[in-house]
């Protein structure tokens, strides 16, 4: 399932991390995809903050992986865009299918090696900082897709 929604704020990124935490699991994956500059961090870090995560949290460009320990569940946020000439020769299977939640900037460089079921999360910047954030999932990840949908088409925005 597939459902697509606008963002104009900051608090509309974070709304939208919000719901998707409320939902989060031991295994939980999360790909992201965007252009430079249009968000993915910055929901990542909203992410963090409703999981409980004080540490201030930066992309993981050079270093491909961080780890923030946490109580509940820890959180392992990659971003893999310089791997998209090696692949997924880089070893975050540990991580990726461990027990945490795995945050994943430009998941499709390593799609090969992601399973079919997680939650795919893109973000196209539009004209005026708006933004048009398409979310699909399946499995076990269908009903946070069924979740957004409802609680953006009645609390913030239509596509």
């Amino acid at each position: 399932m597939e459902t697509k929604i606008k963002i104009k704020t900051l608090d509309d990124t974070n709304r939208l991390s919000a719901i998707i935490s409320g939902h989060l699991f031991p295994g939980f994956i999360l790909g992201l995809t965007g252009d430079l500059g249009s968000g993915k961090t910055t929901f990542t870090k909203y992410l963090a903050k409703h999981m409980g995560i004080s540490a201030n949290l930066n992309s993981p460009t050079f270093t491909i992986l961080k780890v923030y320990d946490n109580e509940n569940l820890n959180l392992y946020h990659m971003d893999v865009y310089r791997l998209e000439e090696i692949g997924y020769d880089f070893e975050l299977d540990e991580f990726i299918y461990g027990n945490g939640v795995s945050v994943i900037e430009w998941y499709p460089y390593i799609e090969m090696m992601l399973p079919v079921e997680m939650l795919r999360v893109s973000i196209r910047v539009e004209e005026d900082d708006l933004r048009t954030v398409t979310i699909q999932g399946e499995g076990r990840y269908l009903q946070i897709v069924k979740d957004i949908d409802s609680r953006y088409r009645n609390e913030i925005y239509l596509p």
